[in-house]
């Protein structure tokens, strides 16, 4: 099961905060999956599709509780993904329209855009609604990887509005069109974590701070690696130039002509080669400090340099 799967599921076991998170939840999910068939005049159909089965079972409950309307349940299945599919089926009855019109789906002037704000007035309606906003169209990539995260609606308006919300409860959302539709989105690994908190996902939140904190540990253990690494890389290059500006220097003087303490100092690089500089200051005799050690090379250097 996927990690998104996790998070939906969990949602669906969050209990309303006030009577009117339910509306709010069943709400979103009609505006995000739902599609709305006229009959005849003042009659609707409603449909709303899901691929979650746990969400489907929370939208007839409230279809059912919260309105007192019949419902039809169809389990199809998936020519592309071989996955079933849940098709709710509200069929036209006389309460319909008045759950549409409570519901923000319609109003006055027809079909509407965005958020309806009366259902969001409490702070806990605008948990619950964006908690049927993802319930019915969220993703949430695996947090093991790059951190992901998206709602997608077919009105811009609607995007908007939603990423309004988020933005009130200090979520970085932001909108793009992506074709026909439009996609709230987080690329913060803070933010994807703070929305699942805001909308009581708390478990799947405690899996991906879980993952954030092995993933940090993981960067730096890499980057400590590959800085070492680097640093041997560097070393090793400087040890073989002055192994090189050694043989270069003895093969145009004689070593009577070298001061003894360069003279020493060269033999102890040929005898070691892959010897650090701290590690070639502790083998002379006396010891060496890294200032010396950094003088007697620079004099090698110049040395080469000369001839």
């Amino acid at each position: 099961m996927s990690f998104t799967s996790d998070v939906k599921n969990e949602l669906t076991r969050v209990p309303p905060t006030c009577t009117h998170c339910e509306r709010a939840v069943l709400a979103a999910l009609i505006r995000v999956e739902g599609t709305l068939y006229l009959v005849g005049k003042g009659r609707y159909r409603l449909e709303i599709s899901t691929d979650m089965p746990k969400v489907a079972r929370l939208a007839i409950q409230l279809l059912h509780t919260q309105y007192h309307l019949r419902t039809e349940l169809t389990m199809r299945q998936s020519v592309l993904h071989k996955t079933p599919n849940y098709l709710i089926t509200v069929p036209s009855q006389p309460n319909l329209e008045n759950a549409i019109l409570d519901l923000g789906v319609i109003g006055e002037h027809g079909l509407e855009n965005g958020v309806v704000p009366r259902l969001v007035e409490k702070r806990c309606c605008e948990s619950a609604y964006l908690r049927g906003v993802f319930m019915g169209s969220g993703f949430i990539a695996n947090p093991k990887g790059d951190f992901h995260f998206e709602m997608s609606v077919s009105k811009e308006e609607l995007a908007e509005d939603i990423a309004k919300l988020m933005r009130n409860r200090d979520v970085n959302a932001r909108v793009m069109q992506r074709r026909s539709s439009y996609l709230v989105y987080l690329k913060s690994g803070n933010d994807i974590s703070a929305f699942l908190a805001l909308v009581g996902a708390h478990q799947s939140a405690l899996t991906l701070e879980n993952a954030r904190v092995i993933k940090s540990v993981r960067n730096d253990v890499n980057r400590q690696v590959n800085a070492e690494l680097a640093n041997q890389a560097k070393a090793a290059d400087a040890a073989i130039e002055q192994v090189e500006a050694i043989r270069k220097i003895l093969s145009h003087k004689n070593a009577a002509e070298i001061p003894p303490a360069l003279r020493d100092f060269m033999r102890l690089r040929l005898e070691h080669p892959s010897a650090s500089m701290k590690e070639l200051g502790e083998l002379a005799d006396p010891p060496l400090s890294k200032s010396a050690v950094y003088h007697r090379v620079r004099r090698i250097e110049q040395m080469a340099s000369e001839i």
